[in-house]
């Protein structure tokens, strides 16, 4: 896999950064869609977008700080070296999480309503993202034997040479899978606002707690016996079951916003 796409004098496209731009545009696009289709208000959906990338860049951020702080305690200059490198995703969904609940805040908007509209739209993003990690390499497998294995040759981030489970793909995979269960659940079986959101952490904490056991980046920490993101994933599995069985039963405080409010 080669990150480098294209490169046109200075300017060179990484397919990391841009298959985490066609997952942020379709995600966009989904959700605009679909608020028109379900009666929210579309126009709050650009907004909600910006304030959920950009809260998505500081979690990731300073969640990927914390996992690295004895370095930064001997090295300082970590923190402001690669700057557009080294993001944790559990960091990015939490703060991508934080920035909607604050965006829903200050617009008066039914803050249930949009999460459930918003999270379906995550997943496939998530989805994108991962082939970008495929393109650059990180997040790679454990060596195995397997059939089902990719070998980097030219990857900054994986050993090179290697064959490695794939769990990019896998990871990919998962997190379109994800993104269709999410639709077909709405269609079929919502019954509250805030059951999509439930569902959501659930169905994605569970995944990433099994697939971490065939992770090789092994330099993102443990707590005991447990990965650092098994551990969180813990955590965010009990935060959906909350949402899922306990805060979507309780009617929202403020009405659900449409268009027409806004007209």
């Amino acid at each position: 896999m080669h990150n480098e796409l294209l490169k046109i004098g200075p300017f060179t496209v990484y397919g990391y950064g841009l298959m985490i731009a066609i997952g942020i545009f379709s995600a966009y696009c989904l959700a605009e869609y679909r608020a028109r289709k379900i009666g929210l208000n579309d126009e709050r959906v650009f907004g909600m977008t910006i304030w959920a990338v950009i809260g998505g860049i500081l979690g990731g951020k300073i969640l990927y700080y914390i996992t690295i702080l004895p370095q930064i305690f001997a090295d300082p200059s970590l923190l402001y070296r690669d700057l557009l490198e080294g993001f944790v995703i559990y960091g990015a969904l939490i703060g991508g999480f934080i920035g909607i609940v604050l965006y829903c805040h200050i617009w008066k908007m039914n803050l249930l309503s949009y999460l459930d509209l918003a999270l379906p739209s995550v997943a496939l993003a998530q989805g994108f993202g991962r082939i970008g990690c495929l393109l650059a390499g990180c997040c790679y497998g454990q060596e195995t034997d397997s059939a089902f294995a990719i070998t980097f040759h030219n990857s900054a981030y994986a050993p090179n040479g290697v064959p490695l489970i794939p769990t990019q793909i896998i990871s990919s995979g998962l997190d379109f899978l994800h993104f269709f269960i999410l639709l077909y659940f709405v269609k079929k079986w919502k019954k509250h606002d805030g059951q999509v959101t439930g569902l959501f952490f659930m169905l994605y904490s569970a995944g990433r707690f099994v697939l971490e056991y065939f992770r090789g980046d092994l330099e993102r920490g443990s707590v005991g016996v447990l990965s650092t993101s098994q551990f969180i994933a813990i955590f965010m599995f009990v935060f959906g079951a909350v949402f899922f069985f306990v805060l979507s039963k309780k009617k929202a405080a403020v009405p659900t916003e449409v268009k027409k409010q806004d007209e």
